[in-house]
């Protein structure tokens, strides 16, 4: 069973549960919603053979190697034709269940950098704001040609402009191994995420799957 597939089940037992212990009804609903959009966008982006992780809450990660050159923040040719076919797909999947586009708060596009050493970087916290400063260069550079260049449903255009967030993250929420180690082709990468109005279900138990 995939990770998706194994995360969707986790969910609808969740939600299951906070029904039977009187959780709101319209709340069950969206994230039910929310989790049935992630499938949907898992499985079109699968067809287009687009390289990108999705959980069940929405959130997809796109390593760095698909966007940019080794320690730019620059797109790379691939990359854009990586956002040129992701675009379109992602915004259409978000934005065509009208009940989850409504409830969108934001898009956040983050960047996240592994801990490897720059040349010349004589302290750990240099060491940090130089990867903060890529990672949202790197994030700004995903949200810059996805808006201004890439040809999706200009309807969305409004919806865009309040919702587009972007975020670095330096190396501060690392991707690990099963032995607790990070693993650093992982860590570099870029996330889009939906932030819903209202509290999610992963927040409220304390629980986390967008991570590994």
């Amino acid at each position: 069973m995939s990770d998706l597939m194994l995360g969707l089940c986790i969910v609808f037992i969740v939600l299951f549960v906070l029904a039977m212990t009187g959780f709101t009804q319209t709340t069950v609903k969206m994230q039910q919603q929310q989790a049935e959009t992630s499938k949907h966008l898992a499985e079109k982006l699968k067809i287009e053979k687009i390289k990108a992780d999705v959980d069940m809450f929405g959130s997809v990660k796109i390593a760095d190697v698909e966007l940019f050159d080794v320690g730019s923040y620059q797109l790379s040719a691939k990359g854009k034709r990586f956002l040129d076919k992701f675009t379109p797909i992602y915004l259409d999947t978000v934005f065509e269940n009208e009940s989850i586009a409504q409830n969108i708060d934001n898009i956040v596009i983050q960047g996240h950098t592994d801990s490897q050493t720059f040349r010349n970087v004589k302290t750990p916290n240099e060491q940090y704001s130089k990867n903060m400063l890529l990672s949202l260069q790197r994030a700004y550079a995903v949200q810059d040609y996805m808006l201004l260049k890439t040809s999706y449903n200009q309807k969305y255009n409004n919806r865009l402009r309040k919702m587009l967030v972007v975020e670095g993250k330096s190396y501060s929420e690392p991707i690990l191994t099963a032995d607790g180690k990070e693993d650093f082709s992982k860590s570099r990468r870029v996330e889009v995420k939906l932030k819903v109005k209202g509290t999610g279900i992963a927040n409220m138990l304390g629980l986390n799957f967008g991570r590994n």
